[in-house]
């Protein structure tokens, strides 16, 4: 189990811009690695409302279970836990919970484990670049209807990470726009075809 504080920035990027930055980074294709994420909640959305998110990865045959709990503008605490195969498929069917860290922290926050349930899922292409001190990822997350890309950018100091990240924005041309956190983007989607289907 790791306990982490993430420091992170985000842009959104044009499909456009996500090319030209693989081809600027000579990215091959084999760097790119594909992860799906399942998203948990509770009916009320206890984990939401904490401003927080709660997931399931899966990249290649590798599991782990992450609880991301806001604590600043830019930086997360992440409690993960691996898990095995077989823990994971239990967990996205609902049959028990098998990581015993989030499990503490969630009861921290009074949330009822046999109220969780996946609400959905969201699969990222990513690359991982070592950058100036930190870790430069490129994603590109399909979802729904939904396709998009961001360039995040992950530092270990705030004030030091948001100047490069700044100045990485300008030496590429990209306009400064925030991206919201890849659960928010989901849920605003997921939204919207329920308004699609009701309407």
């Amino acid at each position: 189990m790791a306990q982490q504080l993430e420091i992170e920035f985000k842009n959104v990027l044009t499909k456009q811009q996500y090319e030209q930055l693989l081809h600027d980074f000579q990215i091959l294709k084999n760097a790119i690695h594909r992860q799906i994420n399942h998203y948990f909640d509770t009916p009320t959305n206890a984990i939401r409302k904490l401003q927080s998110g709660l997931r399931i990865r899966i990249i290649d045959n590798y599991y782990e279970c992450t609880l991301k709990e806001k604590s600043a503008e830019h930086s997360h605490l992440e409690t993960t836990d691996e898990l095995t195969a077989a823990q994971a498929e239990k967990m996205l069917a609902g049959q028990g919970f098998y990581a015993p860290e989030v499990a503490k922290r969630l009861a921290v926050h009074h949330i009822p484990l046999e109220q969780l349930a996946v609400f959905g899922s969201l699969t990222t292409d990513r690359v991982e670049i070592p950058y100036k001190d930190g870790l430069l990822v490129f994603d590109h997350s399909f979802y729904l209807q939904c396709d998009d890309y961001e360039v995040e950018y992950e530092s270990k100091d705030e004030i030091k990470g948001n100047a490069i990240f700044d100045e990485f924005l300008q030496q590429y041309d990209i306009k400064k726009q925030i991206a919201d956190k890849k659960i928010a983007r989901f849920m605003k989607a997921l939204q919207t075809s329920k308004q699609n289907n009701n309407s």
